[in-house]
Order: C-alpha cells, then sequence, then structure tokens
C-alpha cells in the first residue's frame, strides 16, 4: 500500500512553527472517510463556518467530494490502486476546508485513531497479581504479551482437542 504524505497547501500565511498538516493518506481511509462524510453535509457547514472556506460553488463542491469518497471507498474494499482518486479527492478537500477546519479534522482523526488503538479492561487485583506472576514465571514484560501468551495457549489446546469456536 502506497502511503504518499500530501501535504495540505495553505490558504492563508503558511505557520512558522509546528507540525505540517497533512492530507489523507491510503492507511487512515478507513477512519477518514466516515469522518469526512459526516462533516460534508450543509447543516454541518454551516453549523461550523468557521472550518470551511466561503465560497458560491460549495454545492458542486459538495457533489464532487460525496462522488470522490464513494469512489475511494469502493475502490479500497476492492483492493484497487486508487493513488490517483486519493490525489484528486485531497485537492477538493484542500480548497473546501479552511486550514483552521482541517486542523481541526486533523485532531479529530488523531483522537479516532488514539481510541481505535486502546481500551480498558478493569481487573479485580487478585487476577493482576496472578497476571504479574505469570509474566515473571514467563518472563514477559507487559500484560500484553501476558494475555496474548494465554490466548495462545488456550486456543492451541481446543485445536488439540478438536474444538471449533
Amino acid at each position: 500500500m502506497d502511503d504518499t504524505k500530501q501535504e495540505w497547501q495553505y490558504h492563508g500565511n503558511k505557520p512558522i512553527k509546528g507540525r505540517k498538516l497533512l492530507l489523507i493518506q491510503q492507511s487512515e481511509l478507513v477512519i477518514a472517510l466516515p469522518l469526512i462524510f459526516r462533516l460534508i453535509p450543509k447543516e454541518q457547514i454551516s453549523r461550523r463556518s468557521a472550518w470551511f472556506e466561503s465560497s458560491g460553488e460549495s454545492e458542486l463542491q459538495f457533489l464532487k467530494i460525496s462522488e470522490l469518497l464513494s469512489l475511494v471507498a469502493r475502490k479500497r474494499k476492492q483492493s484497487v490502486d486508487l493513488s490517483v482518486e486519493l490525489e484528486q479527492l485531497n485537492f477538493c478537500l484542500n480548497e473546501m476546508f479552511s486550514d483552521y477546519g482541517w486542523r481541526m479534522v486533523r485532531k479529530e482523526l488523531a483522537q479516532i485513531k488514539k481510541r481505535k488503538k486502546k481500551s480498558h479492561i478493569e481487573l479485580s487485583n487478585d487476577l493482576v497479581h496472578r497476571l504479574k506472576a505469570f509474566m515473571s514465571l514467563k518472563q514477559l514484560d507487559s500484560f500484553d504479551q501476558a494475555v496474548d501468551h494465554l490466548l495462545s495457549d488456550c486456543e492451541k489446546i481446543r485445536s488439540d482437542n478438536g474444538e471449533v469456536e
């Protein structure tokens, strides 16, 4: 998967400090497409007017972006090269969103990525102590490794017994 980073083309003055804003990358499509679909309807544009460039052709932009979003989503599911379509989509998004708006979109994407990466599971102290003892016994460094080890053992036992999940 080609994950070429397209940089945001600033509408106003380019900031001197901070990270460069990036447009959507192929690896982000799964989470970015639903977010963009959610942000481009007219009621969202009027609600968050600072996020968008004011333009008389917003209806035409909306239709073009919707079409490109659908095309990119379809091609992504088919595992077809979509670099040209993604570049076109990014160009349209760059025209539609303001610098501030795209910064907010990137913030939301970062939050979504963060939430998808982490889970919070509550365990009793007794289980935590037992897991730590297991980690020490097996010389494991993290709870992730310990749980993975235990689940792998469980799967192996099931497959040895001929059980189907």
